[in-house]
């Protein structure tokens, strides 16, 4: 079981940049694999990111694919999504989430074992 708390959203213009920060705490991150999601207003929540025990594999959703990369330190215990290129239709809550298999992520799932209270990101145009 373990703890974590996202930061970093904030309100960016169309074609900004933003960093969010996931960190973690009551275990290792380095047990867990690792993801964000989303949830846009009237939505259901979707899978952004994801990233395995020790970061050689990566997965994306279509939409983000080539414009945002998850990565990890664990020995900080963080794990970040760098956004780059931010679209209007990037705007939603972003939760950072942790799970005790692959499968998880591999099968880019929205059912986490932990998750964050979320942190809001806001593109205008």
């Amino acid at each position: 079981q373990v703890q974590l708390v996202e930061s970093g959203g904030g309100l960016v213009q169309a074609g900004d940049s933003l960093r969010l920060s996931c960190a973690a705490s009551g275990g290792t991150i380095s047990s867990y694999v690792m993801a964000w999601l989303r949830q846009a207003p009237g939505k259901e929540r979707e899978f952004v990111a994801g990233i395995s025990f020790k970061g050689v594999r990566t997965y994306y959703t279509d939409s983000v694919k080539d414009r945002f990369t998850i990565s990890r330190d664990n020995a900080k215990n963080t794990v970040y999504l760098q956004m780059n290129s931010l679209k209007l239709e990037d705007t939603a809550v972003y939760y950072c989430a942790a799970d005790r298999t692959l499968s998880s992520i591999a099968v880019r799932t929205t059912d986490f074992g932990s998750w964050g209270q979320g942190t809001q990101v806001t593109v205008s145009s």
